[in-house]
């Protein structure tokens, strides 16, 4: 499928890409932090669509710090998850730049609030030696069906005790296409989960992805890093009635 990309550039121009590695946020008590499932039941029409991964960025409002990953822009956050696994972070990412936000659209199926888990963001945190501890950059989490009206998922981007509850940029991320390892099943993706069900909205076409501001922040790689979106409970808006 042909992805396209309408995107919006607001602010400064960013600075020349430099070979940096995208990192750059605070370490945390776990790496393996469960998803964030409020265990609602779901509908029987919803399931795992064939093309999960998000198809537009529709808008990219880069914070300070920002420039990694723009050379693949948009692809680079379009496609699946390239995760590197426990203990290494990817490079297949954008940095938002602190405070940065994106904001992606699905055209050709929706997120639905099926059972458990319904979508996962994926970043590229990392277990530090090992683990437990994980280096993390953590963001705030929005979804709309229509682009207008926000729904926001609880984020905690600076309770470090309790694993950042809510937050994206948590957990390491393992799906990757070469692996074989699925980007759809939170058992074995790895990313970080949320449930329609936890903000009330049953269905969602589009995702949005803000930098806390608590990162730390490194040349053109400041920020929340973003690897891509994958649906894991998910409807067809192409199918003919």
């Amino acid at each position: 499928m042909s992805r396209r990309a309408s995107w919006l550039y607001r602010g400064s121009a960013l600075a020349v890409l430099l070979s940096l590695t995208a990192c750059g946020g605070e370490d945390s008590p776990s790496g393996d932090a469960g998803p964030n499932d409020s265990g609602q039941p779901g509908d029987a029409s919803v399931a795992v669509p064939a093309d999960p991964y998000a198809d537009e960025v529709v808008e990219f409002l880069p914070g300070l710090g920002a420039g990694f990953g723009q050379d693949r822009f948009p692809s680079v956050v379009l496609g699946p998850p390239v995760g590197s696994g426990l203990d290494s972070g990817s490079l297949d990412v954008l940095s938002l730049g602190k405070s940065g936000s994106i904001t992606l659209r699905f055209t050709d199926i929706a997120v639905m609030d099926g059972p458990g888990v319904d979508l996962l963001v994926f970043e590229n945190a990392f277990l530090i030696a090992g683990g437990p501890r994980a280096f993390t950059e953590r963001a705030k989490v929005s979804v709309s069906d229509d682009g207008v009206r926000w729904f926001e998922f609880p984020c905690a981007p600076s309770d470090a005790a309790n694993n950042y509850p809510g937050c994206a940029g948590v957990r390491p991320v393992t799906a990757n296409p070469a692996a074989g390892i699925s980007a759809t099943d939170p058992a074995v993706a790895g990313g970080d989960g949320f449930d329609l069900a936890t903000v009330g909205l049953r269905r969602a076409r589009y995702v949005r992805i803000q930098d806390s501001g608590t990162n730390g922040s490194a040349g053109t790689s400041a920020g929340f890093d973003l690897d891509g979106v994958a649906v894991v409970n998910g409807v067809s808006l192409t199918a003919a009635p």
